[in-house]
């Protein structure tokens, strides 16, 4: 894999050329890992949903390899103390970097081990500090046709954007990925910067973000948009609510042959479910 030019910061190394496959180190193994193994990175790398590129599985990976991921800006908006645009570098200041290992389970029923390399997300809110009117925070992807091809077609509505609650937002568990077995995020996985939310169905983990906004009514999101009766705002992993066109109580894990039961929240309920208590959570999907 590539190698870059190291500068060393708040205790651990980035490479200065921030590409693909760069090494990561000075990294803190996160007591939230999961003790599963984790997917090869080459199904990690090569088996990815991202219509941004391509409805295929298998092609975004080549089609993502260019993509163009210095100069980044993140722009930090609504309802804050601290409105600002963040260079990606100034970003990956904030917090020491953990390895997070996350089970990752998709809507379609299909599911995999990920080594993230991140930080918690609640680190670039309290930056900004948010507005006690607000209730949400709403993410946005980078508009780019030229570099993503279906950005030019209405595969879905463009740019992507997803929103999480506030409290979901800032809970430990939550983080934002940079980094992926211990090298910088693959193109393809979402760099330079994903969310991560380990007991939320997959499309939840909005990729190449460049808005961050607080907000305090409930914002839109791409797939709700696109099929309201099939995903709601919150995407909690259920195995006892299913895909209006197919059973979600059970799941393929990527390398393997059988399948296996869907664990409720993903199997990070003790973690999170008190976020939903009182909630009907076949109405609130």
């Amino acid at each position: 894999m590539a190698s870059g030019v190291y500068l060393r910061r708040n205790g651990w190394q980035l490479a200065q050329t921030v590409q693909a496959g760069a090494k990561l180190t000075g990294i803190v193994k996160s007591q939230s890992s999961t003790a599963e193994t984790p997917t090869s990175v080459k199904d990690i790398t090569n088996y990815n949903n991202y219509y941004e590129f391509s409805t295929d599985k298998y092609e975004p990976a080549g089609m993502a390899a260019n993509f163009r991921t210095r100069p980044w800006t993140v722009s930090i908006e609504g309802l804050a103390n601290k409105r600002k645009k963040l260079d990606i570098d100034a970003i990956l200041k904030l917090a020491p970097l953990e390895e997070r290992i996350y089970r990752h389970r998709c809507v379609e029923g299909w599911s995999m081990v990920i080594p993230w390399v991140g930080f918690p997300l609640s680190a670039l809110i309290n930056q900004a500090e948010p507005l006690g009117k607000a209730k949400f925070v709403a993410f946005e992807t980078v508009f780019a046709p030229d570099q993503m091809p279906n950005q030019k077609r209405g595969v879905l509505e463009w740019p992507y954007v997803e929103g999480l609650r506030m409290d979901e937002a800032m809970h430990p568990l939550t983080i934002l990925a940079i980094g992926l077995y211990d090298e910088v995020l693959p193109n393809v996985d979402g760099a330079p910067l994903r969310l991560v939310i380990p007991w939320k169905y997959g499309f939840k983990g909005i990729k190449a973000i460049v808005k961050m906004k607080f907000v305090e009514q409930m914002p839109p999101t791409t797939w709700n948009r696109m099929a309201s009766d099939e995903y709601g705002f919150y995407s909690n992993v259920n195995p006892q609510v299913d895909h209006p066109r197919w059973s979600q109580a059970t799941e393929r894990r990527i390398g393997e042959f059988r399948k296996r039961p869907t664990l409720m929240f993903n199997g990070y309920g003790d973690q999170v479910a008190s976020l939903y208590s009182g909630m009907d959570l076949r109405k609130n999907y």
